[in-house]
């Protein structure tokens, strides 16, 4: 399971671990083509840094040494792929742990345990899809009511008037997951704006200050998290990944089609088919194909999820490049979501190259669709199916002329600054 915050693990093992491991003999990971580290403590930690993020930093390596390369994590061997051939042959045969759980448990003080077997992670899966489609099913009429408070709020706008994306997206989102997780103490904006306030200060610390060290260089960075995250504790210990994908699949998505006039008029013409005048409903949803396109290329063009790692339980092998137990594998996801190789014209947003069959294999082996998914995944495309149903039937959306929009790449890639778009009503 690939999940949107799995790589936030690999900050933790490396920044408490780290001081158990040495250097090898040879200075490259496992024989693997890549960087030596430069500097002995921190290995190519400062070669991150100073390229902004780590999905930047794997651009560059991959484009360096090819689509298996090693770099160093404090005194870490690391090993990423970067390429569909290389991830179907580590994920197929490799045993490797999914180490979500340990890093949840690190960050709110819990006391870790040893990996589960895969008949026990299994069906932990199962009851975890069993609780997320009961949520859905017993909450659904909540979900719409939000999306339509949302979505009537911005037919009241003139059309010059530009609506900030992330702000409304976001707190959609945020009032969706506590609502429907917490019940009605969320439905006062004043709870959902002091929640979303904690997330945001727990979430970019963990995004960011894990990596470069420099949440323990700030004491008041650290006293702002370890107060957001006792408040979060308080609340609900387990919603720290919950939110970030499912809003910001919704940012990507609304904006992508603000910028594509003809995927936009066919999203359209699809919803009016299949809903005609009546509202979404959980059993229709699957019938709007082209919707799911849209979210898949939402998914892809965007890079939402740039990263994932795994640790190797036993030796394995990709290519002739042996991978010795214990060593951390990196999945360059947001490399390969753009790799020539793979996506014809990868650069474009077309939701129409979902109808290939391979696209769709190659999409479901990298964990965004299929018996890979993880859970969570199912609920964030139901929550920007709703959004997207409702929204692009009554409203069209319109670019702002001379907007550039950049990406921030952490655990969940977001706009750097927030997205602007105007509304008007179809013809």
């Amino acid at each position: 399971m690939l999940d949107f915050a799995i790589f936030a693990v690999t900050f933790v093992v490396i920044l408490v671990g780290a001081v158990l491991y040495l250097y090898p003999s040879s200075r490259r990971a496992s024989g693997v083509p890549g960087l030596n580290p430069t500097e002995e403590k921190d290995g190519n930690l400062q070669d991150i840094v100073n390229r902004g993020s780590l999905h930047e930093f794997l651009v560059g390596l991959h484009d360096q040494f090819g689509s298996v390369a090693s770099f160093w994590f404090g005194r870490r061997p690391v090993v990423s792929l970067g390429s569909v051939g290389q991830l179907r042959q580590h994920i197929n045969p490799n045993r490797t742990t999914d180490s979500f759980e340990t890093m949840l448990k690190s960050l709110l003080g819990y006391q870790s345990g040893t990996g589960v077997g895969g008949t026990e992670a299994l069906m932990r899966k199962k009851v975890y899809e069993g609780a997320i489609n009961k949520t859905l099913e017993s909450n659904f009429p909540l979900l719409l009511k939000l999306v339509e408070e949302l979505v009537g709020k911005w037919e009241l706008y003139p059309k010059s008037q530009h609506t900030p994306l992330c702000a409304h997206l976001l707190g959609l989102s945020m009032k969706a997951v506590t609502q429907l997780a917490m019940g009605s103490r969320f439905a006062n904006d004043t709870e959902v704006i002091n929640f979303r306030k904690n997330h945001g200060a727990i979430w970019a610390e963990i995004g960011k200050g894990f990596l470069d060290g420099s949440l323990e260089k700030s004491s008041s960075r650290k006293a702002h998290y370890e107060s957001a995250l006792a408040e979060m504790e308080s609340v609900l210990k387990s919603v720290i990944k919950e939110k970030s994908g499912r809003g910001s699949m919704c940012i990507w998505a609304v904006h992508f089609l603000s910028i594509s006039e003809a995927v936009q008029e066919k999203l359209h013409q699809e919803l009016i088919d299949v809903l005609g005048d009546g509202p979404v409903s959980l059993d229709k949803i699957p019938q709007l194909r082209y919707c799911q396109q849209v979210l898949n290329e939402t998914v892809r063009t965007a890079k939402l999820t740039p990263i994932a790692a795994r640790l190797q339980e036993v030796e394995g092998k990709v290519d002739q490049h042996v991978i010795p137990k214990e060593t951390l594998v990196i999945y360059a996801l947001g490399v390969v979501l753009q790799d020539a190789d793979t996506w014809t014209l990868p650069y474009r947003f077309d939701p129409d190259r979902f109808t290939d069959e391979s696209v769709m294999k190659s999409f479901s082996l990298l964990g965004f669709s299929g018996n890979q998914a993880c859970p969570e995944l199912r609920f964030a495309y139901t929550v920007a199916a709703v959004l997207l149903s409702t929204l692009v039937r009554r409203l069209r959306l319109h670019r702002v002329e001379g907007q550039v929009v950049e990406s921030k790449y952490e655990l969940v890639t977001t706009p750097k600054d927030d997205t602007w778009i105007t509304v008007s009503k179809w013809n």
